[in-house]
């Protein structure tokens, strides 16, 4: 640093401020600097400066599944943002499971992260509580817990569940069913805005049109795929379904696809996540887009914030969800 604060007639504190990416330093001193740094291939030490600053420029990142593909693009949206603020991202997955998810944020607070950032699939408070003891800032994203004041980036899942069930009624639906996500708040609240839907339209809610997911993210087509399978088996079956997410749809359009029927002239389908490649499929997929990349950059902005803050008051953002209508519910329009 003293090296290149000499060659180019500037003092060590500039060169600091081009590292930490300061707003006060002028875009030609900082491309100076930079393209200084560059001739040398100078390379900043973090774990040099964090026995400094206490600070490793690194947040932890725990999902139920890094190859779904909503939380692969919540993990792209946090680690683009990061990038632009000298951050690294570490990443995990639970694979669903409560212990492996504790294991992982014990190794990430072993690793001195800056702040966390889960999806998290406990089913009860206590591994927040130990984060909290060792003052180490999170955020939660996706899923909220009853009892706990934590900061939070997600979506109205009741609106989402009202959403997709309106948006099969619109297209001429009347027995509509729900393949349902696990006991946690984005199954719960997405079933209580199907039900609240139904209502509003007053159709009739039937029990048999319900099916609980045997994973939520987790191989969840295949738990799709066997929800749909037996709602098909109800009498008389169902016109249009609202699926948990994009990878349960995929598989309950597949048991459609099996039994012989037809997406979605006998069974309209849709999903929420708005996967990336959901409109490349045989048939293209109705979704309820959650803006998944904007949920992965307002956390990592939300979680830089909170470092160094003493007890600040936890913050909730609710980002919009809309439907995104494709061939598997529309085109039922066109009969």
């Amino acid at each position: 640093m003293k090296d290149i604060a000499r060659d180019l007639g500037v003092s060590v504190v500039t060169i600091s401020k081009v590292l930490r990416n300061h707003g006060d330093i002028s875009e030609e001193t900082r491309q100076r600097v930079l393209s200084r740094m560059r001739e040398l291939n100078y390379q900043p030490n973090y774990a040099a400066r964090a026995l400094v600053t206490g600070r490793t420029m690194s947040v932890g990142l725990v999902v139920p599944d890094l190859t779904h593909p909503f939380f692969a693009q919540v993990a792209q949206g946090l680690s683009a943002f990061l990038r632009t603020q000298r951050y690294g991202v570490l990443l995990a997955s639970s694979e669903e499971d409560p212990e492996l998810e504790r294991n992982e944020i014990e190794d990430m607070l072993a690793r001195h992260v800056d702040a966390l950032i889960i999806a998290s699939v406990q089913w009860n408070v206590e591994t927040f509580r130990r984060i909290e003891e060792r003052h180490i800032p999170y955020v939660l994203i996706d899923r909220q817990f009853a009892g706990l004041s934590a900061n939070f980036v997600g979506a109205d899942e009741e609106v989402i569940g009202s959403l997709a069930t309106e948006h099969l009624i619109s297209v001429g639906c009347r027995r509509i069913a729900h393949v349902r996500g696990p006991e946690l708040s984005p199954g719960m609240g997405r079933y209580a805005g199907y039900k609240r839907a139904l209502d509003r339209h007053r159709i009739d809610f039937v029990p048999e049109y319900v099916a609980m997911e045997e994973t939520g993210d987790v191989a969840a087509d295949l738990s799709g795929y066997k929800a749909m399978k037996a709602l098909l088996e109800t009498n008389p079956r169902p016109d249009g379904v609202f699926c948990y997410n994009d990878p349960s749809a995929m598989g309950a359009m597949q048991a459609v696809i099996e039994r012989g029927l037809r997406v979605p002239q006998d069974v309209a389908v849709i999903g929420c996540g708005n996967v990336l490649y959901a409109q490349f499929l045989r048939v293209p997929l109705s979704s309820v887009d959650q803006n998944s990349a904007e949920l992965g950059r307002s956390a990592g902005e939300l979680a830089l914030s909170l470092i160094g803050q003493k007890m600040p008051r936890p913050k909730t953002i609710l980002l919009e969800s809309k439907v995104i209508a494709r061939e598997s519910t529309i085109g039922r329009l066109r009969l």
